[in-house]
């Protein structure tokens, strides 16, 4: 039986993890550590100034207490595999809201998909993008979510995993229903606008605190084919091949002439 390693960033008791975990439990065997509190735009981040610890809650569901997905999956690979016995795939999320541009920086469900390939598994994170459509009706679910990732899934244990060692797919599903959705797209990443959007606020005590403010949704318009947001937004799931080389290889003639 095919052995399946599931995390997330948004914390064990996710309802949209367990809609991950019910949707790939019929095609492998299932571990899952997961966060123990929400962890999201944690970025790829290790925990090394204090200890971590299982809680398993069930056979095959553990909480880390307190660790970030890469903590997860670091530790799930060392600990409850055997060297000989790894998990044929990592998944990631299913994260509640979308990574899509250089969001997939901050991404804990990303960075869950990071760790595994750096440790040489194949991996997916899947995200679930919202919208007053469809996503905020009374019983709406995941229910595009967990049948792209059973297609997947389906597809790379009956044949191979499409990408070469330190690659990762990166997958965002729109705010629809399997009927509504015009099927899936490959991708580029698209390009965010930032902006500094900080609170201030004034405590009991008189003492200032800051909440960083909600994400700009503004992107740029880039050419060179269909990014991940062009998709979401042409009601396509966005599937895009990441890599970890993150070296700017055409500058590196210009760079040398420049020094």
């Amino acid at each position: 039986m095919k052995k399946i390693l599931i995390t997330n960033d948004d914390g064990f008791d996710s309802p949209a993890l367990l809609a991950l975990i019910e949707a790939l439990t019929p095609l492998g065997e299932i571990i899952t550590v997961a966060p123990t509190l929400e962890k999201s735009a944690c970025g790829h981040s290790l925990t090394l100034t204090k200890p971590l610890r299982f809680v398993e809650l069930k056979k095959g569901f553990f909480k880390l207490d307190d660790g970030t997905p890469t903590d997860c999956i670091f530790l799930a690979l060392h600990k409850l595999y055997d060297a000989d016995n790894l998990p044929d795939i990592v998944i990631s999320g299913i994260n509640i809201g979308a990574n899509m541009g250089e969001d997939i920086t901050y991404s804990g469900t990303a960075s869950g998909a990071m760790e595994a390939v750096l440790q040489g598994i194949p991996a997916i994170s899947i995200s679930q993008d919202f919208s007053d459509d469809y996503s905020q009706k009374e019983g709406w679910d995941y229910a595009l979510a967990q049948k792209t990732i059973v297609q997947l899934v389906t597809k790379i244990f009956e044949g191979s995993f499409p990408l070469s060692p330190r690659k990762f797919l990166n997958v965002n599903i729109p705010a629809l229903t399997p009927k509504q959705c015009n099927g899936l797209k490959i991708t580029r990443t698209g390009s965010r606008v930032y902006s500094n959007d900080a609170e201030m606020h004034i405590n009991p005590r008189g003492q200032e605190y800051f909440w960083i403010g909600l994400i700009n949704h503004e992107w740029r318009t880039t050419q060179g084919g269909i990014t991940d947001v062009e998709a979401i937004k042409q009601n396509y799931v966005s599937i895009t091949p990441i890599h970890l080389d993150m070296t700017s290889h055409h500058d590196i003639k210009k760079l040398t002439s420049w020094i």
